[in-house]
């Protein structure tokens, strides 16, 4: 049975918007496998609507599918002979049957299907919105995985629907903490799988029944059979018309090629060319741009979204011999990747929970870096830590912070003002409490669970 987690807040939201007297218009968007599906499925449950699944199919279908199913909702049999080609005409019909008293919600998910294939629905929506729902005490809910429609068709200024919305819900990854819940394997096991795939509820599910990572890796992503050898192909159709050139800039970055000139040099664009393609991913989360911290000068590309990384990295470089059932995976590179992005879980997820700051950043200058740099404005308070991803002995712990002291004198930042701390985080880290009581901080996996 497939398990609803950790969707507490925007099951709340959405109950507070129901438990009002009135019309409520909600959007729900976000990736594909994101657990909108669920959401609305939990949500509606015991309540009195309609529930569609829009398909990606033509206009004609659409519109006649979706009359079937609210013909059967309110038994019309006169609904149901109707032929209607226009959802304007659906639609004036609908305000003949639909109460306006009664509580009920009309939710089309997957509604970007429907834009997709007739952008002028969103003029008729608002149209019947304005002048008939919006009187009424019913709860329409749209969703949609195709982000770029969504942003544009729906919520976006230019949108006939713009300013109708009672509340847009956008649906990210579960982090490590709730992810977990999904993994029935030991806690290293979980992580590792975590760094692979992300925290996408389908993708999770995928993973639950296998015992670690390695098998989990190796039967669904370095295998041509595997659920996630073709899933990017699929992912960046939805959103992009030229596939081939957004995949070009997320393999550039892939091989290190962070900066927009190298990007552009790898993937064949003009560096001016570049930027709108980097927006537009960054718009849909599978990039962002890192800049060293209280520095805006230096920024670089990386890949945000897990799953992309990895996939990446692994599977779209060595392709061809996962066709032919030749590829093995490097154990090295494997861990190298996962000691990068053990580095940004602790950053984004772990270390605020340790650490009072106001900004938690990475730092690098020319040859330098540091994995995490917290500060504390108000205290002038400066934490300098770095990330390993293996067990490490005291010694080596003091070695890593005596090079951290030494490279923190190159972060202008209150420079005569600021009180400094030194620590590590770690698989394991030796005679933890002995480095504790010499003011370091240190952290390690025991610290997590």
């Amino acid at each position: 049975m497939i398990r609803f987690i950790n969707r507490d807040n925007e099951l709340n939201l959405l109950t507070e918007e129901w438990n009002k007297e009135q019309a409520q218009f909600i959007v729900i968007y976000g990736r594909r496998r994101i657990g909108k599906t669920s959401l609305i499925t939990e949500f509606t449950k015991n309540k009195k609507g309609v529930f569609y699944i829009a398909e990606d199919v033509n206009k004609k279908v659409q519109i006649h599918d979706f009359k079937e199913k609210i013909a059967n909702y309110f038994q019309d049999d006169l609904l149901k002979n109707l032929e209607i080609m226009k959802w304007k005409d659906l639609f004036s019909y609908l305000e003949k049957i639909i109460p306006k008293n009664e509580k009920m919600h009309i939710t089309i998910d997957e509604f970007s299907y429907f834009i997709k294939n007739d952008p002028s629905l969103t003029s008729s929506l608002q149209k019947f919105w304005d002048m008939f729902l919006s009187k009424t005490n019913i709860m329409l809910i749209v969703s949609g995985s195709i982000f770029g429609l969504m942003s544009e068709k729906i919520l976006s200024s230019s949108s006939p629907l713009y300013g109708r919305r009672s509340r847009d819900l956008l649906l990210k990854e579960m982090n490590f903490k709730n992810s977990s819940f999904f993994l029935d394997m030991a806690f290293e096991e979980k992580l590792k799988t975590y760094m692979t795939i992300g925290g996408v509820p389908e993708y999770l599910l995928k993973a639950k029944y296998y015992p670690d990572s390695k098998e989990f890796i190796e039967k669904e992503f370095i295998n041509h059979d595997g659920y996630f050898f073709r899933e990017p192909y699929f992912l960046l159709s939805q959103e992009f018309k030229e596939i081939k050139t957004y995949f070009t800039i997320i393999n550039a970055i892939a091989y290190g090629n962070t900066k927009p000139s190298h990007i552009s040099n790898f993937a064949g664009i003009r560096t001016r060319e570049i930027y709108p393609y980097l927006e537009n991913l960054i718009r849909l989360n599978f990039i962002k741009k890192i800049t060293p911290i209280h520095n805006n000068r230096y920024g670089i590309y990386i890949i945000k979204d897990v799953f992309f990384d990895f996939w990446f990295n692994f599977v779209h470089k060595n392709r061809d011999k996962i066709e032919r059932n030749q590829y093995k995976l490097s154990k090295k590179d494997l861990n190298t990747y996962l000691g990068k992005r053990f580095e940004i879980i602790v950053r984004d997820e772990f270390i605020a929970k340790m650490i009072k700051a106001d900004t938690i950043e990475k730092w690098w200058y020319k040859d330098k870096e540091i994995d995490i740099v917290t500060v504390d404005n108000k205290n002038k308070q400066i934490n300098f830590l770095e990330c390993k991803y293996k067990s490490l002995s005291y010694n080596l712990v003091l070695n890593i912070i005596k090079d951290l002291e030494n490279k923190s004198s190159h972060v202008n930042l209150y420079n005569d003002e600021r009180k400094e701390k030194f620590g590590v985080i770690a698989k394991k880290i030796d005679k933890k409490d002995e480095l504790r009581k010499q003011g370091f901080l240190v952290y390690d996996f025991q610290d997590w669970k």
